[in-house]
């Protein structure tokens, strides 16, 4: 027993190291220097810089305040020099400042610290990787930019070849985090399957994703669903996974990532058309297809659209 828990906690070590220095094969996919000269600027937007509040104080005359969470490639991480932040997030984040012919200045925050700063007044908005929620409403206005997308990935060798609806995942073992969203979602289609005489899905759970990949590679699992847009760098930086669907964090509707800001501060509306300005001058679609993310395009921005439900 000690020597199967010693060779597995090699098997591990190892993978996680593997997986670590292949890492610097992402750059062939994703350009993580801070100098990021492929970023683009917007025009500015008459239109939403006059929808701005005419008595909205900004934190710092003449700048946006946006807070991002450095969680890690494609949305946000930070660059080869340890410090600059880079990524999807804050390159939109520069093209709403330049919407709203401001200066951005970019926050690193820790996920579980937005909400305070946001009420408390240290920053105008939150571009967070943040889903809509019936219950963030309560407290948050909200301006869609993203489509909250789960990726269905699998081998590159697998023969899974789509995942669109529940009968497609008949009888797979999947790997998914205990206690998500994504769980939730595949619990119900596990159900429905079920109901339609076919396979219930077995749900898989590990502990960190080196230990999911090395199911996953080992044949012991047969999909891993997490963040689509995690799996997506992943896939760039393994070289050895492939996308066979996506699905909703709403599922069975669409569920949006959204900019948070205060409540009543009235600056949603302005951000909203903002937005919109970028989707139609072609701005938006160019930095998600920059950072691999075209599939989680939205056709407009919304304030305050519908989220997900209090469970």
């Amino acid at each position: 027993m000690i020597a199967l828990q010693a060779s597995r906690t090699l098997l591990i070590a190892a993978t996680a190291l593997g997986l670590s220095l292949s890492a610097g094969h992402a750059a062939d996919d994703f350009d993580l220097s801070p100098q990021q000269p492929g970023r683009l600027h917007a025009a500015r937007n008459d239109a939403a810089i006059a929808a701005i509040p005419k008595d909205f104080k900004f934190v710092t005359p003449g700048k946006l305040s946006i807070a991002v969470s450095p969680g890690g490639p494609p949305l946000a991480t930070y660059a080869t020099d340890a410090k600059t932040v880079i990524g999807a997030d804050p390159d939109y984040a520069y093209a709403i400042a330049d919407s709203l012919g401001l200066t951005l200045e970019i926050l690193p925050v820790a996920w579980i610290d937005w909400p305070l700063g946001l009420t408390s007044g240290k920053y105008e908005a939150v571009i967070f990787n943040v889903g809509v929620t019936e219950q963030r409403k309560e407290k948050f206005d909200f301006s869609t930019y993203r489509q909250g997308l789960h990726g269905f990935f699998v081998k590159s060798d697998s023969p899974i070849a789509s995942i669109k609806e529940p009968k497609d995942a008949a009888g797979l073992r999947i790997i998914v985090g205990a206690g998500t969203n994504q769980e939730r979602i595949l619990l119900r289609w596990s159900d429905e399957d079920f109901a339609a005489d076919l396979k219930p899905i077995e749900l898989q759970y590990y502990d960190d994703e080196a230990a999911s990949l090395i199911a996953l590679h080992s044949g012991r699992a047969d999909v891993i669903v997490q963040p689509h847009a995690q799996l997506v760098f992943i896939a760039a930086r393994d070289k050895n996974i492939k996308r066979v669907g996506t699905l909703s964090a709403g599922w069975p509707d669409r569920s949006d990532v959204a900019i948070a800001t205060r409540k009543g501060s009235g600056l949603a509306d302005a951000l909203t058309i903002a937005t919109n300005g970028l989707i139609r001058d072609g701005t938006y679609a160019k930095i998600l297809d920059h950072w691999h993310l075209t599939e989680e395009a939205l056709p407009a921005s919304e304030t305050n659209p519908p989220g997900l439900p209090k469970y």
